[in-house]
């Protein structure tokens, strides 16, 4: 058996330790990954895979989407205004959606080719200068925005919480913000931390070294 596949079946047994229900999704961050090293899970029948490069994804993924229309295909990283175009046509999910500007592009061209994206609004839960996402404050005014004048379907907020031992309380705290909003999906947990993700009631959980291995 491929280690990734031993890997990957070790975190479903720790989480379905923890998780009875089928609402966990695993996207396995396969960023600077070849196709060849990540196709043992693709054969498996694992569906979910996480990208943070529009140009990787593309040139990554675009034949074999066609080969199975099954593969859903995150967009986890910063998303420039100027990739919203590419992005729309080659992403299910968009988890960094952050901007009004990028609202706007993001839904005129998922228009101009009549597709229907998930999307999470990426808040900066720590309220870091180097980080984007919408303001905690904020992602009210924002939701508002993007469910009611552009009829985007938000399905779940997303966050990349601060490395300072205090994950939980940005967990929690993300948690409650998606509870208020009536949202059903939840973008919170890496490898690192999927597991306290979990108890904080995250839905899709970001894992890639944990699967995939260490980056060169």
């Amino acid at each position: 058996m491929s280690i990734i596949i031993e890997r990957f079946n070790k975190i479903q047994s720790n989480l379905s330790k923890i998780n009875k229900s089928n609402s966990l999704k695993i996207i396995a961050i396969s960023k600077t990954f070849s196709l060849e090293h990540i196709m043992p899970l693709i054969e498996l029948g694992h569906n979910h895979f996480g990208e943070n490069k529009v140009q990787e994804a593309d040139s990554k993924w675009s034949q074999i989407k066609k080969e199975k229309n099954d593969l859903q295909l995150h967009m986890v990283g910063k998303l420039q205004n100027n990739k919203a175009k590419k992005a729309v046509e080659i992403f299910d999910y968009i988890h960094s959606l952050d901007s009004q500007k990028l609202a706007d592009s993001l839904f005129k061209y998922q228009s101009e080719i009549n597709k229907s994206i998930n999307y999470f609004i990426q808040v900066n839960i720590g309220n870091e200068s180097q980080k984007s996402g919408i303001q905690y404050n904020e992602v009210d005014q924002f939701y508002n925005y993007c469910t009611r004048e552009k009829k985007m379907n938000v399905v779940g907020l997303m966050a990349i919480p601060p490395n300072d031992e205090n994950t939980e309380k940005y967990f929690k705290s993300l948690s409650e913000l998606n509870s208020s909003l009536g949202l059903k999906e939840l973008s919170m947990g890496m490898s690192s931390d999927y597991m306290k993700a979990v108890n904080y009631k995250a839905t899709y959980l970001r894992i890639g070294s944990a699967i995939f291995g260490e980056r060169s």
